[in-house]
């Protein structure tokens, strides 16, 4: 999980008055405002990306038994695929902080489906360990065991790792269009965005 927190930063900021306030806020709006600019360039280019076919028929694991990557897509054009980390055989306080405060913050799915995006799980296990960990968070989207196929689907990467994968169905064709991992996963999160705007730094009771 992400920790940029500098621990020689005071806790407070300096006391001022407001024309001096809204000066430093004027200037640091124009840094957002180019870093917005930046990331929509980004955003954009990232969808001219070119795409890799995959096969559409690798197995995945879910509540009725095997089921097909293609499957996975629930009948929409596009899927993103969390691929969740999974320590075998420990407890769920022991499983991965990170997939786990990401995943609690996708509660709807609607806006995606709407969209002709399926959102799901991928876990790094099998599928009943893993599911058992879901029933207990409460969580209710898709959700899949993705051990069998695992080295195929993330090949060239490191598996036991959070990734983020987006996928396109042209038919019954699957092509990978992007993929992510570390940090890059934090776009699952809105809870980083807005503690990123409290600015206090410090902990107080």
């Amino acid at each position: 999980m992400r920790n940029d927190i500098d621990p020689d930063t005071p806790a407070q900021p300096p006391v001022v008055d407001r024309v001096s306030f809204e000066a430093e806020l004027d200037r640091l709006r124009a840094r957002e405002k180019a870093h917005t600019r930046e990331s929509d360039a980004i955003a954009s280019a990232r969808r001219r990306l070119p795409m890799v076919e995959v096969d559409p028929t690798l197995t995945l694991a879910g509540p009725h038994g095997r089921v097909t990557l293609l499957d996975a897509f629930e009948g929409r054009q596009q899927l993103i695929a969390y691929y969740f980390m999974w320590y075998p055989g420990r407890p769920a306080p022991e499983q991965c902080e990170g997939c786990t405060w990401n995943n609690t913050q996708v509660t709807e799915l609607s806006y995606l489906h709407s969209r002709d995006i399926t959102y799901a799980v991928f876990c790094q296990c099998p599928y009943d360990e893993s599911a058992r960990y879901r029933e207990f968070m409460g969580w209710t989207m898709p959700w899949y065991s993705a051990r069998e196929s695992l080295d195929t689907l993330l090949v060239g990467r490191q598996t036991g790792m959070m990734h983020l994968v987006c996928y396109l169905r042209d038919g019954d064709r699957v092509f990978e269009t992007y993929w992510t991992t570390g940090r890059g996963v934090e776009v699952v999160d809105f809870n980083y965005a807005l503690l990123g705007r409290a600015h206090r730094r410090g902990r107080s009771a």
